[in-house]
């Protein structure tokens, strides 16, 4: 067993890996491989020649750091509950101290993954709001490219969060859109019939005319707050404090 970068022949079976463990469709694992993915961003353990689990990770930035968001973390099916993740996690972990990151951001799919990653020493340390609107009064916005987003949004971002550009947004506008208006900020997918506001940032009170100006009866936004226990952080180095807000889960 060993834990590597993946080459080549290991990039089928990581694909194969995340839609076992997930559940997404071909299209959306090939979206990641084709614009989020890079093998120096990918640890995977590997063993008797087969990937049985992974993990990648995306830089972003906070208070002038460098930090770290891990993402799909996943172990085989079949392999599952004999320690492999918690390898995997304390390898990252001297990977990316040995990279220069000063500390890891993730966010749990749920609290029995929260409980886990606090017993390897992650804490929450961000939150969020979530509110559900009806559709009002179409509101003036434009459709924004990635690049477009992410000067802005370094403009709407609340002090102390966590800057997320580059591969990371490359790889979210292959499911989402980005869009701007007079006061506010938005990264939104279609989530069945209605829209999930994966971020809304600025006026959270546009939500109903952003509806409107979409073509959607309702939908989630989610936007800085305390309610929700959000994203998680392990300091690499001495003096890391955590972010205050990380708001784009890749989710």
């Amino acid at each position: 067993m060993e834990i590597v970068n993946p080459e080549n022949a290991h990039v089928p079976q990581l694909m194969e890996l995340w839609q076992l463990a997930f559940g997404d469709g071909e299209d959306f694992v090939r979206g990641f491989f084709q614009t989020g993915f890079d093998p120096r961003r990918c640890r995977c353990l590997v063993a008797e020649g087969k990937v049985r689990a992974g993990l990648y990770w995306f830089p972003c930035a906070c208070r002038g750091r460098r930090l770290a968001y891990l993402y799909a973390v996943a172990t085989h099916p079949d392999c599952r509950r004999r320690g492999l993740c918690r390898l995997l996690m304390e390898d990252a972990r001297q990977q990316l101290g040995l990279l220069g990151y000063a500390g890891i951001l993730l966010m749990p799919a749920g609290e029995t993954q929260r409980r886990m990653y606090a017993a390897m020493g992650y804490k929450t340390c961000t939150g969020v709001s979530e509110t559900a609107w009806q559709a009002g009064k179409p509101l003036p916005l434009r459709k924004l490219r990635p690049e477009e987003y992410a000067a802005l949004r370094r403009e709407y971002l609340p002090q102390g969060g966590v800057i997320q550009e580059g591969a990371a947004l490359a790889y979210l506008h292959t499911f989402a859109s980005f869009y701007a208006g007079e006061d506010f900020l938005l990264a939104a997918a279609p989530r069945g019939e209605m829209l999930w506001g994966m971020e809304l940032l600025g006026r959270q009170e546009a939500a109903p005319g952003i509806l409107g100006a979409l073509g959607y009866e309702k939908g989630i936004f989610r936007t800085p707050g305390e309610k929700i226990p959000f994203a998680m952080y392990l300091p690499l180095i001495p003096g890391a404090v955590p972010p205050d807000y990380f708001g784009l889960a890749l989710d």
